[in-house]
């Protein structure tokens, strides 16, 4: 760097303490919480953590279901076409046999 010129503004200097994982010094971490805070807190982590997962899980095991079911409701549909076209050509093949028998 050249003399007399000053760094870009987001260009950490010496004076600044650099995390990489994300932590924050010590100098500047909460004081410690109490039993109530910190059960509060995990609580919190663990309410997200859960909801996530278990919306995972639940989705999942629908998607699996779904999949196996499939196949099931096909042959389930095909059987109630058939019949319903089947009961509906047997009720036309009656009333043509009635309507060609006049007098009856």
């Amino acid at each position: 760097m050249t003399p007399g010129r000053t760094p870009p503004r987001f260009v950490p200097t010496l004076t600044e303490v650099v995390r990489v994982d994300g932590a924050q010094p010590l100098a500047q971490q909460p004081a410690a919480l109490s039993p109530e805070q910190l059960v509060h807190r995990i609580m919190q982590k663990v309410d997200l953590t859960l909801d996530r997962r278990l919306r995972e899980a639940i989705a999942t095991t629908v998607l699996e279901q779904t999949r196996s079911l499939g196949p099931q409701l096909r042959e389930e549909i095909e059987a109630v076409v058939r019949d319903t076209v089947s009961q509906a050509m047997a009720e036309e093949l009656v009333a043509a046999q009635n309507t060609a028998k006049p007098g009856l």
